[in-house]
Protein backbone atom coordinates (compact mmCIF):
# COMPACT_ATOMS: atom_id res chain seq x y z
CA UNK A 1 0.00 0.00 0.00
CA UNK A 2 1.14 3.58 -0.63
CA UNK A 3 2.32 5.77 2.21
CA UNK A 4 -0.43 7.62 4.06
CA UNK A 5 -0.50 11.29 5.09
CA UNK A 6 -3.15 12.58 7.51
CA UNK A 7 -3.76 16.33 7.10
CA UNK A 8 -5.99 18.44 9.31
CA UNK A 9 -7.55 21.68 8.08
CA UNK A 10 -7.32 20.43 4.50
CA UNK A 11 -10.11 22.49 2.96
CA UNK A 12 -8.02 25.55 2.03
CA UNK A 13 -4.68 27.33 2.35
CA UNK A 14 -1.76 25.31 3.65
CA UNK A 15 -3.88 22.21 4.18
CA UNK A 16 -5.09 22.07 0.59
CA UNK A 17 -1.53 22.67 -0.67
CA UNK A 18 -0.20 19.89 1.57
CA UNK A 19 -2.83 17.54 0.16
CA UNK A 20 -1.86 18.38 -3.42
CA UNK A 21 1.87 18.05 -2.76
CA UNK A 22 1.69 14.70 -1.01
CA UNK A 23 -0.86 13.35 -3.51
CA UNK A 24 1.42 14.35 -6.39
CA UNK A 25 4.12 12.20 -4.79
CA UNK A 26 1.94 9.11 -4.54
CA UNK A 27 0.68 9.37 -0.98
CA UNK A 28 -2.80 8.19 -0.10
CA UNK A 29 -4.52 10.80 2.06
CA UNK A 30 -6.68 11.11 5.13
CA UNK A 31 -8.18 14.57 4.90
CA UNK A 32 -9.86 16.41 7.75
CA UNK A 33 -11.81 19.66 7.77
CA UNK A 34 -15.07 21.15 8.97
CA UNK A 35 -16.47 21.90 5.50
CA UNK A 36 -17.53 18.48 4.25
CA UNK A 37 -18.61 19.64 0.79
CA UNK A 38 -15.26 21.35 0.29
CA UNK A 39 -13.44 18.19 1.38
CA UNK A 40 -15.41 16.16 -1.13
CA UNK A 41 -14.56 18.61 -3.94
CA UNK A 42 -10.85 18.49 -3.14
CA UNK A 43 -10.91 14.72 -2.78
CA UNK A 44 -12.60 14.22 -6.13
CA UNK A 45 -10.13 16.50 -7.90
CA UNK A 46 -7.06 14.87 -6.35
CA UNK A 47 -8.26 11.34 -7.07
CA UNK A 48 -8.78 12.20 -10.72
CA UNK A 49 -5.41 13.95 -11.07
CA UNK A 50 -3.23 11.52 -9.13
CA UNK A 51 -5.13 8.22 -8.96
CA UNK A 52 -4.74 7.91 -5.20
CA UNK A 53 -7.03 6.72 -2.40
CA UNK A 54 -8.53 9.26 0.00
CA UNK A 55 -10.38 8.84 3.30
CA UNK A 56 -12.39 11.84 4.49
CA UNK A 57 -12.81 12.64 8.19
CA UNK A 58 -15.06 15.73 8.39
CA UNK A 59 -14.87 16.79 12.03
CA UNK A 60 -13.99 19.92 14.00
CA UNK A 61 -10.66 19.42 15.81
CA UNK A 62 -12.06 21.42 18.74
CA UNK A 63 -14.58 18.68 19.50
CA UNK A 64 -12.76 16.08 21.58
CA UNK A 65 -15.44 13.38 21.28
CA UNK A 66 -15.70 13.74 17.52
CA UNK A 67 -11.92 13.63 17.08
CA UNK A 68 -11.46 10.40 19.02
CA UNK A 69 -14.58 8.73 17.66
CA UNK A 70 -13.56 9.44 14.06
CA UNK A 71 -9.91 8.46 14.40
CA UNK A 72 -10.51 5.41 16.58
CA UNK A 73 -12.86 4.07 13.89
CA UNK A 74 -10.43 4.43 10.99
CA UNK A 75 -10.38 1.11 9.07
CA UNK A 76 -7.29 -1.01 9.84
CA UNK A 77 -5.80 -0.51 6.38
CA UNK A 78 -5.83 3.26 6.96
CA UNK A 79 -4.17 3.11 10.37
CA UNK A 80 -0.68 2.79 8.85
CA UNK A 81 -0.21 6.57 9.00
CA UNK A 82 3.26 7.66 7.94
CA UNK A 83 2.85 11.43 8.24
CA UNK A 84 0.50 13.50 10.41
CA UNK A 85 0.34 17.21 9.59
CA UNK A 86 -1.34 19.19 12.36
CA UNK A 87 -2.31 22.13 10.20
CA UNK A 88 -5.76 23.17 11.48
CA UNK A 89 -5.37 26.58 13.07
CA UNK A 90 -6.30 30.24 12.83
CA UNK A 91 -5.89 33.76 14.16
CA UNK A 92 -8.95 35.74 15.18
CA UNK A 93 -8.72 39.49 15.73
CA UNK A 94 -5.72 41.79 15.98
CA UNK A 95 -6.52 43.64 19.20
CA UNK A 96 -4.82 45.03 22.27
CA UNK A 97 -5.02 42.56 25.17
CA UNK A 98 -7.51 44.67 27.11
CA UNK A 99 -9.75 45.11 24.05
CA UNK A 100 -9.73 41.56 22.69
CA UNK A 101 -12.78 39.30 22.68
CA UNK A 102 -12.61 36.29 24.98
CA UNK A 103 -14.57 34.21 22.46
CA UNK A 104 -11.74 34.82 19.97
CA UNK A 105 -9.22 33.66 22.56
CA UNK A 106 -11.22 30.50 23.23
CA UNK A 107 -11.50 29.67 19.54
CA UNK A 108 -7.76 30.07 18.96
CA UNK A 109 -6.77 28.04 22.02
CA UNK A 110 -9.33 25.32 21.30
CA UNK A 111 -8.19 25.01 17.68
CA UNK A 112 -4.48 25.77 17.69
CA UNK A 113 -3.58 24.00 20.93
CA UNK A 114 -6.28 21.61 22.09
CA UNK A 115 -7.18 20.50 18.57
CA UNK A 116 -3.54 19.64 17.87
CA UNK A 117 -3.39 17.71 21.14
CA UNK A 118 -6.57 15.74 20.50
CA UNK A 119 -5.59 14.68 16.98
CA UNK A 120 -2.03 13.81 17.97
CA UNK A 121 -3.17 11.82 21.01
CA UNK A 122 -5.55 9.80 18.83
CA UNK A 123 -3.07 9.14 15.99
CA UNK A 124 0.13 8.48 17.97
CA UNK A 125 -0.89 4.94 19.10
CA UNK A 126 -0.93 3.86 15.44
CA UNK A 127 2.62 5.16 15.03
CA UNK A 128 3.84 3.64 18.29
CA UNK A 129 2.56 0.24 17.19
CA UNK A 130 4.74 0.48 14.07
CA UNK A 131 7.68 2.20 15.80
CA UNK A 132 7.73 4.81 13.06
CA UNK A 133 5.97 7.94 11.88
CA UNK A 134 6.48 11.65 11.32
CA UNK A 135 4.44 14.41 12.96
CA UNK A 136 4.64 17.90 11.45
CA UNK A 137 3.13 20.64 13.59
CA UNK A 138 2.43 23.92 11.81
CA UNK A 139 3.47 26.79 14.02
CA UNK A 140 4.32 30.34 12.98
CA UNK A 141 6.99 33.00 13.29
CA UNK A 142 4.56 34.16 16.00
CA UNK A 143 5.87 31.17 17.99
CA UNK A 144 9.26 32.87 18.16
CA UNK A 145 8.49 36.54 18.94
CA UNK A 146 5.44 38.17 20.49
CA UNK A 147 4.22 41.24 18.62
CA UNK A 148 1.77 44.00 19.46
CA UNK A 149 -1.87 42.87 19.35
CA UNK A 150 -0.75 39.27 18.85
CA UNK A 151 -1.21 38.22 22.50
CA UNK A 152 -3.23 34.96 22.52
CA UNK A 153 -2.48 34.00 18.93
CA UNK A 154 1.23 34.24 19.72
CA UNK A 155 0.68 32.33 22.97
CA UNK A 156 -1.09 29.53 21.10
CA UNK A 157 1.79 29.20 18.64
CA UNK A 158 4.36 29.33 21.45
CA UNK A 159 2.39 26.38 22.84
CA UNK A 160 2.68 24.56 19.51
CA UNK A 161 6.45 25.10 19.65
CA UNK A 162 6.68 23.83 23.24
CA UNK A 163 4.44 20.84 22.55
CA UNK A 164 6.51 19.93 19.51
CA UNK A 165 9.61 19.85 21.71
CA UNK A 166 7.79 17.80 24.34
CA UNK A 167 6.42 15.32 21.81
CA UNK A 168 9.86 14.91 20.27
CA UNK A 169 11.34 14.05 23.69
CA UNK A 170 8.54 11.77 24.87
CA UNK A 171 8.21 9.88 21.58
CA UNK A 172 11.94 9.49 21.04
CA UNK A 173 11.87 5.89 22.29
CA UNK A 174 9.30 5.07 19.60
CA UNK A 175 11.41 6.45 16.74
CA UNK A 176 8.72 8.99 15.82
CA UNK A 177 9.97 12.15 14.15
CA UNK A 178 8.49 15.49 15.20
CA UNK A 179 9.03 18.61 13.10
CA UNK A 180 7.79 22.09 14.01
CA UNK A 181 7.42 24.17 10.84
CA UNK A 182 7.03 27.90 11.43
CA UNK A 183 5.96 29.91 8.36
CA UNK A 184 6.05 33.68 8.19
CA UNK A 185 3.65 35.81 6.15
CA UNK A 186 1.87 33.68 3.57
CA UNK A 187 -0.94 34.85 1.33
CA UNK A 188 -3.85 32.50 2.09
CA UNK A 189 -7.23 32.97 3.79
CA UNK A 190 -5.34 33.51 7.06
CA UNK A 191 -5.61 37.31 7.19
CA UNK A 192 -9.16 37.31 5.85
CA UNK A 193 -10.16 35.06 8.76
CA UNK A 194 -8.12 37.10 11.24
CA UNK A 195 -9.82 40.33 10.15
CA UNK A 196 -13.21 38.61 10.07
CA UNK A 197 -13.94 39.09 6.39
CA UNK A 198 -12.49 42.59 6.00
CA UNK A 199 -10.90 42.16 2.57
CA UNK A 200 -9.20 45.57 2.55
CA UNK A 201 -7.46 44.93 5.87
CA UNK A 202 -6.46 41.43 4.77
CA UNK A 203 -5.05 42.62 1.45
CA UNK A 204 -3.02 45.37 3.12
CA UNK A 205 -0.99 42.77 5.05
CA UNK A 206 0.60 41.55 1.81
CA UNK A 207 1.11 44.86 -0.01
CA UNK A 208 4.59 45.95 -1.10
CA UNK A 209 6.38 42.61 -1.07
CA UNK A 210 6.04 39.01 -2.26
CA UNK A 211 4.88 36.80 0.62
CA UNK A 212 5.08 33.04 0.83
CA UNK A 213 2.43 30.98 -0.92
CA UNK A 214 0.75 27.89 0.47
CA UNK A 215 2.63 25.91 -2.17
CA UNK A 216 5.97 27.21 -0.85
CA UNK A 217 5.16 25.90 2.61
CA UNK A 218 3.97 22.58 1.20
CA UNK A 219 7.26 22.14 -0.67
CA UNK A 220 9.20 22.56 2.57
CA UNK A 221 6.89 20.29 4.57
CA UNK A 222 7.23 17.55 1.98
CA UNK A 223 11.00 17.95 1.87
CA UNK A 224 11.15 17.30 5.62
CA UNK A 225 9.60 13.87 4.99
CA UNK A 226 12.09 12.86 2.30
CA UNK A 227 15.17 12.69 4.51
CA UNK A 228 16.79 9.41 5.60
CA UNK A 229 15.25 7.45 8.49
CA UNK A 230 17.93 8.67 10.92
CA UNK A 231 17.53 12.37 10.03
CA UNK A 232 14.87 14.69 11.45
CA UNK A 233 14.46 18.44 11.00
CA UNK A 234 13.30 19.38 14.48
CA UNK A 235 12.52 23.07 14.08
CA UNK A 236 12.34 25.15 10.92
CA UNK A 237 11.42 28.82 10.44
CA UNK A 238 10.38 29.72 6.90
CA UNK A 239 9.86 33.26 5.60
CA UNK A 240 9.84 35.06 2.29
CA UNK A 241 13.02 36.94 1.36
CA UNK A 242 11.42 40.26 2.36
CA UNK A 243 10.73 39.13 5.92
CA UNK A 244 13.33 38.64 8.65
CA UNK A 245 10.98 37.67 11.49
CA UNK A 246 7.67 38.72 13.05
CA UNK A 247 8.85 42.33 13.39
CA UNK A 248 10.80 43.15 10.26
CA UNK A 249 9.39 43.11 6.73
CA UNK A 250 10.84 45.20 3.91
CA UNK A 251 8.09 46.68 1.77
CA UNK A 252 8.62 48.59 -1.45
CA UNK A 253 7.81 52.27 -1.09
Amino acid sequence: MSKIAFITGATSGFGKAFAEKFASNGYDLILNGRREERLEEISSALQKRFNIAILLLPFDVRQQHDVFTSINNIPPEWQQIDVLINNAGLALGRDFFDEAAIEDWNTMIDTNVKGLLYVSKAVVPFMIKRKKGHIINIGSTAAKEVYEKGNVYCASKFAVDALSQAMRIDLLKNRIKVTALHPGAAETEFSLVRFKGNEAAAKKVYEGYKPLSAEDVAEVAYYCTTLPEHVCINDLVLTCTSQANSFYTHKNE
